[in-house]
């Protein structure tokens, strides 16, 4: 069987949102089984053997990706979400955005001390997300060995944000 070039499945919508931006649209990658099937495989490739207590799913889009990759490392699945949207007791990490703040939250005590996590997104990039996510795992008692994305914007810089975190991309754009 031939791999499966997954650019072929990312749509580029120019000036989505606004005039000037080039949105990598991944709906066309979600649409197609054996597209979907090997981003996932190479999604969570990278983490095999890391010894892995959860993935930590970046809401939204992240959860379309978490999931399966964790089912793929047997491991479990922590969501954070934006404020109100967990039944349980929680805690948050504040963040700026660029052009103002927002909130992730997760369940108090969801993970365990020292839980060794991976935190999984759908795309990296100016990277204030995923560093949210991170920092708000570590507040809940984990060490954050990791982070993985289907597409990296290269461009603007969220892997450098992410450093010292070891940073798995499929896609680097």
């Amino acid at each position: 069987m031939a791999p499966v070039d997954l650019t072929r499945h990312i749509r580029d919508i120019p000036d989505f949102p606004k005039p000037g931006i080039l949105f990598r649209d991944i709906t066309p990658l979600l649409a197609d089984g054996p597209a979907l099937a090997t981003a996932v495989e190479r999604l969570a490739a990278p983490w095999q053997g890391a010894g892995l207590d959860a993935v930590v799913a970046v809401e939204a889009r992240g959860f379309l990706f978490a999931v399966p990759v964790a089912l793929r490392l047997g491991i479990g699945v922590v969501p954070v979400r934006k404020p109100g949207k967990l039944p349980a007791d929680t805690i948050g990490h504040d963040y700026d955005l660029e052009y103002g703040r927002d909130r992730l939250e997760m369940h108090r005590g969801i993970l365990a001390a020292g839980a060794r996590v991976l935190v999984v997104d759908d795309v990296l990039a100016t990277g204030g997300t995923a560093a949210a996510c991170m920092r708000l795992a570590e507040a809940g008692g984990a060490a954050v060995v990791g982070a993985a994305f289907l597409v990296e914007l290269a461009a603007l810089g969220g892997r450098e944000r992410l450093a010292p975190a070891r940073v798995e991309s499929v896609l680097v754009y």
